[in-house]
């Protein structure tokens, strides 16, 4: 059930269409509701957080994070979809991730705990 309040919905840029959403679905399994050849719908679920960057870090854009119970497979699974590994894995308080970019570009992350 949608609240007042809840974030509801990401919108990510994609120039090339047929990539963007076969990269999703390869690499996260991702189905597609197609509102036509300028819109690609998904519904895979949403939590958020913000973060405060460093003093001299330069302004990004927001950063969507995605989950993984096998953080390696994961990222095979992403570097063999076409991504591209921005961040190797490290580890942060409270688990472990790596970022990427998928086909348009936009960088991604994928974290698991521990």
């Amino acid at each position: 059930m949608r609240e007042d309040g809840k974030i509801d919905y990401v919108e990510l840029p994609a120039e090339d269409m047929a990539a963007q959403t076969a990269f999703y679905a390869e690499a996260f399994g991702w189905t597609f509701q197609d509102y036509g050849p300028d819109y690609q719908a998904f519904g895979e679920g949403l939590d958020g957080g913000f973060y405060k960057p460093g003093p001299d870090a330069p302004k990004k854009p927001p950063l969507v994070v995605l989950y993984a119970h096998d953080l390696e497979a994961m990222e095979a699974k992403v570097k063999a979809a076409g991504g591209v590994i921005s961040t190797p894995i490290f580890s942060f308080p409270g688990g472990r991730r790596f970022h990427f970019q998928d086909p348009a570009g936009n960088e991604l992350a994928v974290w698991s705990e521990g």
